[in-house]
């Protein structure tokens, strides 16, 4: 073998072993995430992969119900709360990393019905004109938390209570919307902020506690790489602007 081939050789492995360590370190992580924020999380786990080869795998539910499944031992690693609340209690009780916890997105509720005309103010919830009004499960999701306080500042709890309908979690109470169950429900804006039709008030904020949304990285994902870049990556330019595509607001700004 020539010399000058024995060099292309030799480079050519040189530049192997360069590039094979970084494509064993691409992982994955388990993220579960609140109900309101799957779409967004869908998004920015496909931008994640795309910018840092991890794999998020996503798992979705009502925030309580999920911190019920994390002190049971469900196996997440990173927790996307739809509460400033949970992921703080996990840190105090030893299932999360100190020091990990932050916002990543500040939630809207959203008044909103398929039927074009029939949201258009806190006039609809005092007129009651409806059979039924779908919410979350206010003791799970906070977005039902929210909801509940919306109709109680505006004095017609009492009322709408028995047109109430009750779904596990802000999804379900969106599926409820769509597909007919309610005629209309508090949803996140975040759920119907791409919705060309139908008719939606946007609850203002002097109705109901800012819904801090809040992440924090489990015990269980403490010494995975990937888990630790996934929570970086959300305060990152990329995961911020997705954030607020989905009609979220951000301590980073809009």
């Amino acid at each position: 073998m020539s010399t000058t081939r024995r060099l292309v050789l030799q480079l050519g492995l040189g530049l192997s072993a360069l590039v094979l360590p970084a494509a064993a370190e691409a992982a994955s992580v388990n993220v579960v995430v609140a109900a309101n924020f799957t779409d967004a999380a869908k998004e920015i786990a496909g931008a994640f992969q795309a910018d840092t080869k991890h794999e998020a795998v996503l798992s979705f539910g009502a925030t309580g119900a999920i911190y019920t499944q994390i002190t049971q031992g469900a196996p997440y690693e990173v927790f996307l709360a739809a509460d400033d609340q949970r992921p703080k209690k996990a840190v105090d009780e030893g299932y999360g990393v100190a020091g990990t916890v932050s916002t990543y997105a500040i939630g809207q509720l959203v008044l909103y019905s398929k039927e074009p005309n029939l949201v258009s103010s806190e006039a609809t919830l005092r007129s009651a004109a409806f059979e039924t009004i779908a919410i979350a499960n206010p003791e799970a999701a906070p977005y039902g938390a929210a909801a509940v306080e919306t109709m109680r500042k505006l004095g017609v709890y009492d009322r709408l209570q028995p047109k109430i309908v009750q779904g596990t979690s802000i999804a379900q109470a969106y599926q409820f919307v769509e597909t007919g169950s309610a005629a209309l429900g508090f949803v996140a804006l975040g759920q119907v902020v791409n919705e060309s039709g139908g008719s939606r008030w946007d609850v203002p904020q002097e109705f109901y506690k800012p819904i801090r949304q809040d992440v924090v990285l489990l015990k269980t994902g403490e010494n995975n790489e990937a888990a630790r870049a996934f929570v970086e990556y959300l305060k990152g330019p990329r995961a911020l602007e997705i954030i607020r595509k989905y009609g979220y607001r951000t301590g980073a700004g809009a």
